[in-house]
């Protein structure tokens, strides 16, 4: 199969969301989103113990009209919600949830982890939604390393989060085409991914180095690829982690603000309106 160009290769950016020190691949300089995604961040945080659960972590807040999509490396998060969702996602995880008409979250570190301390590494994604499908009911999906399709060979491991990949289906329900995969090689081994030609492609490394395509990628680089092949073919310089995110585009018009991805500016009005009304549900979270 014919490779990928590599496009770009674009180092990830540190921001400041909310007082979250985190770094944002995407959005960047070069581009504002590379459709269907949105948005990448990554967070590593260190708790320092003998605290509250209700303390920490991101309260309650709405969504509308696509898929904020958290994988989680290290530690846990506990998602609450104004459908009844409850649910600790642990290390090799996923929190897969389309908010759909409209849903009110909270995402915290675990019970313990809140008390006890330690290290929690997340990245979130955020996926837009075809406007057919926006105003559907929400869906929330809590996976666990179990529950994920995983393949292994000389030196590496994939995780199929959504889509079909080899023979093999991730259990995450996408509204368009979409192959999201987690990786980590080891340290002089080579892998090869094939994805449609004609998908968008970023892989962003969360460590490590690799060689992309004949393209030196280091930590925290986002790798942007031309569609104009199938296969990426990955070589580690050390172990190195890394996702993938790959889909056909959907090819309409993005409206968004703050936490909603809609079509256009009237249906951000009326999500702020909704919002404000309560109709995205209330969520009253709870604590032991």
């Amino acid at each position: 199969m014919s490779k990928k160009t590599v496009a770009q290769i674009i180092p990830s950016q540190k921001i400041n969301m909310g007082g979250h020190l985190l770094e944002q691949p995407l959005p960047n300089a070069f581009m504002q989103q590379l459709d269907p995604f949105l948005l990448i961040h990554h967070a590593e945080w260190t708790f320092a113990g003998n605290q509250r659960q209700q303390e920490v972590g991101i309260g309650g807040h709405p969504h509308r009209g696509f898929s904020p999509v958290t994988f989680v490396f290290k530690g846990e998060v506990r998602h609450q919600d104004s459908f009844g969702h409850d649910a600790v996602v642990g290390a090799g995880g996923t929190q897969w949830m389309h908010a759909g008409k409209g849903i009110v979250h909270s995402e915290r570190p675990s019970k313990e982890l809140a008390e006890k301390g330690g290290e929690q590494e997340i990245i979130q994604f955020w996926v837009n939604t075809p406007a057919k499908y926006k105003m559907e009911r929400p869906y929330y999906l809590p996976l666990s390393v179990e529950d994920t399709p995983k393949i292994e060979g000389k030196g590496y491991e994939l995780q199929i989060v959504a889509g079909d990949y080899d023979g093999n289906v991730g259990p995450a329900k996408t509204f368009s085409p979409m192959t999201l995969l987690r990786g980590q090689i080891n340290a002089h081994q080579t892998l090869e991914i094939n994805l449609p030609a004609n998908y968008n492609t970023l892989l962003y490394l969360l460590d490590g180095q690799l060689e992309v395509n004949g393209r030196s990628a280091e930590r925290k680089d986002l790798v942007w690829f031309a569609n104009d092949g199938e296969s990426l073919n990955l070589k580690a310089s050390v172990d190195t982690r890394f996702i993938v995110l790959s889909g056909e585009p959907i090819g309409e018009k993005v409206s968004s603000y703050g936490p909603f991805v809609m079509n256009t500016q009237t249906e951000i009005m009326e999500a702020l309106r909704d919002s404000q009304m309560g109709k995205m549900g209330v969520l009253i979270e709870s604590f032991d």
